[in-house]
C-alpha cells in the first residue's frame, strides 16, 4: 500500500455507518493521521520537519478546516504581483506582459518531488521558449535558497521567493495532507493575461510540464 493510500484509510469513514464521530473516534484518527503524515513528510523533505513538529500542526484537528478552494479559476485575469528573484532583484507580472507564463508554485527547494519538477521543466524548456512561454517557479524559499538550487541544477529560468508564503495565501492554492504541505500548482497564462490552465498534482510533478505544454500549444 502506497504512503497516499494508507493516509485515505486512516480517515475513512464506514460506509455503512452513520454514527457520529466522539473524542475518542476523532483523537484516535490525529494519532493515526500524524505518524501517517510525519513518514510522509520525511520522504518529501528529509530532515525538514520533526515529529512533535507534525503533532502539533494536526492538533486538535478538525476535519472542516481543511476545505480550502483556490480563488484564481480559469478564465481569471492573473492578479498582479511583485517577489524577489534568485539575485533578489524584484520581479513583477507587468515583465512577462504580452508572452505566455507558466507560473508554478511548489513546496520547497530540494525536495525530491521539486527537484523532479524543477529538472523536467529544465529539461523541456526549449519547447517552452518555442511556444514563447516563460516559465517561473515560486515557493518560500528566501532569494539565496532559490540561487543555489537554480544553480546546482542549472535551472534556466526564473525562481521567486514568497516570503511567508503571502502569494501562496492570497490566491488560496491549497495544500495537501491537511495543510502540513504547500501545494504543487501550476498556472497557465496566455499572452493577454488570461488564466488558461490551472493544475494541482502532489505526487505527480512531472506530469505538470506535461499538462502545460499541452495548453501552450493549443493557445
Amino acid at each position: 500500500m502506497t504512503m497516499a493510500a494508507a493516509l485515505t484509510t486512516a480517515v475513512a469513514l464506514p460506509s455503512a455507518s452513520f454514527r457520529p464521530l466522539t473524542s475518542m473516534h476523532t483523537n484516535g484518527a490525529s494519532s493515526r493521521i500524524a505518524r501517517l503524515v510525519g513518514s510522509l513528510h520525511s520522504e518529501l523533505f528529509p530532515g525538514r520537519i520533526s515529529a512533535q513538529s507534525t503533532r502539533t500542526l494536526l492538533r486538535p484537528l478538525h476535519y472542516r478546516k481543511f476545505l480550502t478552494f483556490c480563488k484564481i479559476s480559469e478564465g481569471d485575469a492573473l492578479p498582479p504581483f511583485s517577489l524577489k528573484d534568485q539575485d533578489g532583484r524584484v520581479v513583477s507580472s507587468s515583465k512577462f506582459k504580452g508572452k505566455p507564463i507558466v507560473l508554478y508554485f511548489y513546496p520547497a527547494d530540494e525536495s525530491p518531488g521539486c527537484t523532479k519538477q524543477a529538472c523536467s521543466f529544465r529539461d523541456s524548456y526549449e519547447k517552452f521558449k518555442k511556444a514563447g512561454a516563460e516559465v517561473v517557479g515560486v515557493s518560500s524559499d528566501s532569494p539565496d535558497s532559490h540561487k543555489k538550487f537554480a544553480g546546482k541544477y542549472k535551472l534556466p529560468f526564473t525562481l521567486l521567493s514568497d516570503e511567508g508564503n503571502k502569494l501562496r495565501k492570497e490566491w488560496g492554492i491549497p495544500g495537501d495532507l491537511f495543510g502540513t504541505l504547500p501545494g504543487r500548482q501550476t498556472y497557465v497564462v496566455d499572452k493577454k493575461g488570461v488564466v488558461r490552465l490551472v493544475f494541482n498534482n502532489q505526487f505527480q510533478p512531472e506530469k505538470h510540464v506535461d499538462e502545460t505544454l499541452k495548453i501552450l500549444q493549443s493557445i
